[in-house]
């Protein structure tokens, strides 16, 4: 039995395919573990979605700011819906969507496996939190997403206020800088708070802020974690951070990590062609 997380897939439904060949995946046998942006810019995102809904008893997906963004969207009138792009249009439409977003809904923010010591996440962790308290955060958004107000929520779910969690926001703004935490973030401050605009390698960011995973005094957390989000950082290693979003929807790679071994390792498959090579997405 192999687990494997797989990073951002971003609607890439050619390369899943050939990843999961690649990994000789036998769903009696093997589980998946998706980091989440599994729709958006790849063309194929209710390919993508069917077939990982398919594969749901096999699976855990932690969302990412692309599938929340679908979810909001979902909740709108059809009109406005009729305005987003073609490929978010289809999945709107189609006849199965009721299914996928009820499915997707229910899907989680945060992912802890005791047994392996792996967390997953789409994009970081607040420097504050330790693993209970982001557990916690975390669940607060699930309930909220897969609970009848749900709408509440999607409908302020954009938004860069507040840009740090403190445990004394309340309502929306809570759930909305938990959700800008843990699918968002890339850098912040020694204060948790978020530059929502550095989107590229370290080294280029402004000054006083750090990757969220090296910022000065950050609570430790005795677990590994693996996240997407980050393209423009690539394939990381290092302070117990595995990074895997490799840029497969900008020309890269899609990537899957084996996380049941004592030494963790990669297999990836190169991007259909068609995809034009760009700097790191969000």
């Amino acid at each position: 039995m192999a687990t494997y997380a797989i990073g951002d897939v971003q609607g890439c439904y050619p390369e899943l395919r050939r990843l999961l060949d690649k990994l000789r995946f036998d769903p009696a046998a093997d589980r998946l573990w998706f980091c989440g942006d599994l729709v958006n810019r790849g063309g194929r995102s209710l390919d993508t979605l069917r077939l990982i809904h398919g594969l749901r008893e096999q699976s855990v997906v932690t969302l990412g700011n692309h599938d929340l963004s679908l979810l909001a969207i979902a909740e709108r009138k059809p009109d406005a819906q009729a305005r987003v792009n073609p490929e978010l249009r289809e999945v709107l439409f189609a006849e199965d969507a009721p299914v996928l977003f009820e499915w997707l809904r229910g899907q989680k923010l945060l992912h802890h496996d005791e047994s392996l010591g792996w967390t997953m996440v789409h994009a970081g962790l607040s420097p504050f939190w330790t693993l209970k308290q982001a557990q916690r955060c975390a669940l607060e958004v699930e309930r909220e997403l897969s609970g009848p107000q749900r709408g509440r929520l999607l409908r302020n779910l954009f938004g860069n206020r507040p840009a740090a969690w403190t445990n004394r926001l309340q309502g929306v703004e809570r759930l909305r800088a938990a959700i800008n935490t843990l699918t968002r973030m890339r850098y912040c401050d020694v204060n948790g708070r978020i530059d929502f605009e550095g989107k590229g390698m370290p080294g280029t960011q402004k000054p006083g802020m750090y990757p969220w995973f090296e910022v000065p005094g950050m609570r430790r957390r005795d677990t590994r974690i693996v996240c997407g989000h980050w393209s423009a950082l690539g394939r990381f290693a290092g302070l117990g951070v595995y990074a895997i979003d490799t840029g497969c929807v900008w020309g890269g790679k899609l990537t899957a990590l084996r996380l049941d071994t004592d030494e963790p390792s990669y297999v990836t498959v190169d991007a259909e062609p068609h995809r034009k090579r760009l700097p790191g997405g969000d």
